[in-house]
């Protein structure tokens, strides 16, 4: 069984529904897992998802904020939605496919400002989030399983556009760097995308505030696609569509695909 998964921040997915059908239309993938969808789920249309095959919903949703789905043309069912460092936040949701696949969807918070949890009391939530992210993967070793979303860090020299400059910036400091390496270490986790793509700059995301994002690409690889070894091997064909960031009312951030042949 081959499938084509894709991950996206989709910054609304009710204000960017014609986004999300532009590219299951265009791209196609079997599995869609979204971030940020910034509404309760019984109110994301589904009608056009539908239409296009995508008849298999999961998700936890939030009003105004934060919220995860997966979209899938293939069954699956939900088996885990988990509240790490306990912020009543919609974050999390895990589903597995009828291979055995297990797909983690995540929304890793994004942390504030400034890098202190002294004063930011956001930075220590992430910090707290990664921490436990780690303890739970401890204790239960992932297998066969997928891990996807907006983790809001970039940690290599090469996901960001300049690494010394962004050493103090929230989303490449050397401690939640530190906490998201912890993380993957605890599952054994294997980052997909630069499996496939070993090498050179690369980014999942570029700011609303830069007016022309894509002439100055000060960009940051935020987004990821890791899974367990037992299955890594299987992976291929990574990429980040890069064009969706320049569609009409974009989300600042676009979709990251993998294929994976089980």
């Amino acid at each position: 069984m081959s499938f084509t998964l894709a991950t996206w921040n989709i910054n609304s997915v009710r204000l960017r529904e014609p986004l999300v059908l532009k590219l299951l239309s265009e791209e196609k993938p079997d599995v869609l897992c979204l971030q940020e969808c910034k509404s309760p789920m019984e109110k994301i249309p589904l009608e056009g998802l539908k239409a296009l095959g995508y008849t298999h919903v999961i998700g936890r949703g939030q009003k105004g904020y934060n919220g995860v789905a997966i979209f899938s043309r293939l069954p699956i069912r939900e088996v885990a939605a988990n509240d790490y460092a306990s912020l009543g936040h919609a974050r999390h949701i895990a589903g597995q496919l009828e291979n055995g696949v297990t797909i983690h969807n995540f929304y890793v918070p994004a942390g504030g400002d400034k890098p202190d949890r002294e004063i930011n009391e956001k930075f220590g939530q992430k910090l707290d989030y990664l921490t436990e992210m780690r303890d739970a993967f401890h204790s239960d070793n992932p297998k066969k399983s997928i891990l996807v979303g907006d983790l809001n860090i970039a940690p290599r020299e090469d996901d960001v556009w300049n690494h010394k400059q962004l050493l103090k910036i929230v989303s490449h400091t050397p401690i939640e760097v530190e906490h998201l390496g912890a993380a993957q270490e605890a599952g054994n986790w294997v980052d997909i995308t630069r499996q496939d793509i070993p090498e050179g700059l690369l980014y999942s995301w570029w700011s609303y505030r830069a007016k022309d994002w894509s002439a100055a690409d000060k960009g940051r690889r935020l987004d990821h696609i890791w899974a367990t070894p037992d299955i890594s091997n299987a992976a291929h064909s990574s990429r980040i569509l890069r064009d969706a960031r320049g569609w009409e009312q974009p989300s600042d951030h676009a979709p990251v695909f993998a294929t994976f042949d089980l």
